[in-house]
């Protein structure tokens, strides 16, 4: 073969981008904000659908099997599909213990850790904690930090690149930071029912307070008695906004809306979720004005004290 193909084979080899696969679209999104030019990332998991679950069709070991890199959402959040994937796939890359593994939860501030045993009968519950993190904004500082230090591991001639467009991602997340904070802060203290326990971190961030949850237990579906107690409580508390993703069953939280009085909002919770959600910038903007305004129309009684 000539020199001069050789030669071009060998560029073309060293500009191929890293091939990234993330378990949810979050991830994939600060994994392309982070990588730029020098990665291709993708989602196993959509938008539209409870990260929870993922079916394991052959086409995810495909993709598992060519990954540089495998991003997680870790604290057990894939742990009931991803990792039969993963040893299906043979990709030795993404492996426990390899640099093509990515935990994006390392160094966040855990919520709702769990005290003593943990068993299936207290519903899906997550030993390690509630791993919806990334609904705080703030903690996607902690996952680009993360992504960078992954995507440094394996492809360390790109790592400067990586820093400065990790510092680019944060510099706009924090500047969007502040509005957010504010169109949230008139209704600091207000409570909220959910259909999952999905939202703490974004109440936490916000000063929300999460009440009830319709599901009895996480990942249980509402019997009538409990959505008869759920109803008591919305009544007695004047709770004026129930929340549910898009990909729950919505007719316990519609029935619940329409006894109560109560304003229903089905809100995604990751990027992909609705129409215009493209990114973690886009979600929360999302999610605080949809939010701030569905509050504000219920004045008075949606009006804070």
């Amino acid at each position: 073969m000539p020199l001069l193909a050789l030669l071009l084979i060998a560029d073309l080899a060293v500009a191929k981008p890293l091939t990234v696969v993330t378990t949810i679209p979050d991830l994939a999104a600060i994994a392309t904000a982070v990588g730029g030019d020098a990665v291709k990332a993708e989602s196993i998991g959509k938008g539209t659908q409870d990260p929870h679950f993922v079916d394991a069709k052959p086409s995810l070991l495909l993709k598992l099997s060519r990954a540089d890199c495998l991003i997680e959402v870790g604290l057990d959040l894939e742990t009931g599909w991803l990792p039969s994937l993963v040893r299906s796939a043979r990709n030795a890359r993404i492996l426990p213990g390899q640099p093509g593994l990515v935990d994006a939860s390392a160094g966040i501030r855990v919520l709702e850790k769990p005290e003593g045993t943990v068993s299936r009968t207290q519903g899906d519950v997550h030993p390690y904690g509630n791993p919806h993190y990334w609904l705080d904004p703030a903690n996607g500082a902690v996952i680009a930090r993360n992504i960078e230090r992954g995507l440094a591991g394996v492809d360390g001639t790109h790592a400067e690149m990586f820093r400065k467009n990790r510092e680019a991602f944060e510099a706009a997340l924090a500047a969007r930071m502040a509005g957010w904070v504010a169109r949230m802060a008139p209704w600091k203290g207000t409570e909220v029912v959910a259909y999952h326990r999905s939202w703490i971190y974004f109440a936490d961030r916000f000063g929300l307070v999460m009440r009830e949850e319709i599901e009895p237990k996480p990942g249980i579906p509402p019997s009538p008695g409990h959505t008869l107690e759920i109803i008591r409580a919305i009544d007695q508390r004047r709770i004026p906004l129930i929340i549910e993703e898009s990909f729950f069953d919505p007719a316990a939280a519609r029935e619940i809306a329409r006894r109560t009085g109560a304003s229903l909002l089905e809100l995604p919770s990751l990027v992909g979720g609705a129409t215009g959600v493209t990114d973690t910038l886009t979600l929360f903007e999302t999610l605080t004005r949809r939010i701030a305004d569905t509050l504000a129309a219920r004045r008075p009684s949606g009006s804070p004290s």
